[in-house]
């Protein structure tokens, strides 16, 4: 699969945080595996590893909100990448308002949008959560490079178990 790495490292896609809420819970986590998947009807998809705590929560969730981070918030996409929200409040101490069916928003965040969950498929060690957007928020700078990437976050090690 060398090869296939060399592949990919040249990717420098956008990263994403994606937070859900259900049955009392809220999670949210950093997402490498995202992205547009049908014109029409519009639709978006995000890949959840199934080792992490937020696809726990994500499997009863109707809504998913995703997130892009502004380029200079690293520190924002370690906590949600680094964190296990099994273990730590990943929203502790970040600025942020309850969204659609509880999901939360983060303030911080270049753009957003509301997406309800179409179908989820399995795709290994990852499962594909399909939404159609609900609404979208662009709330910063939208020039180019303003988000954060693939690349300025491969420092960020998995807080996950496993």
């Amino acid at each position: 699969m060398d090869d296939f790495d060399a592949f990919t490292a040249l990717v420098d896609s956008p990263v994403y945080v994606v937070t859900a809420a259900a049955r009392g819970r809220r999670a949210g986590c950093l997402v490498g595996f995202a992205g547009q998947c049908s014109l029409e009807p519009a639709r978006f998809v995000v890949w959840l590893s199934k080792a992490n705590h937020t696809y726990l929560v994500a499997r009863s969730a109707r809504t998913l909100v995703v997130h892009l981070l502004p380029r200079g918030r690293h520190d924002l996409a370690a906590r949600f990448g680094s964190l296990c929200g099994a273990r730590d409040d990943k929203f502790a101490g970040v600025a942020w308002a309850e969204g659609p069916d509880g999901a939360p928003v983060l303030d911080d965040a270049v753009a957003w949008f509301t997406g309800r969950v179409h179908d989820r498929f399995d795709g290994g060690d990852h499962v594909g959560f399909v939404l159609d957007p609900v609404a979208t928020r662009t709330t910063a700078d939208t020039t180019p490079g303003a988000v954060l990437g693939l690349g300025d976050s491969l420092d960020i090690d998995a807080g996950h178990p496993g």
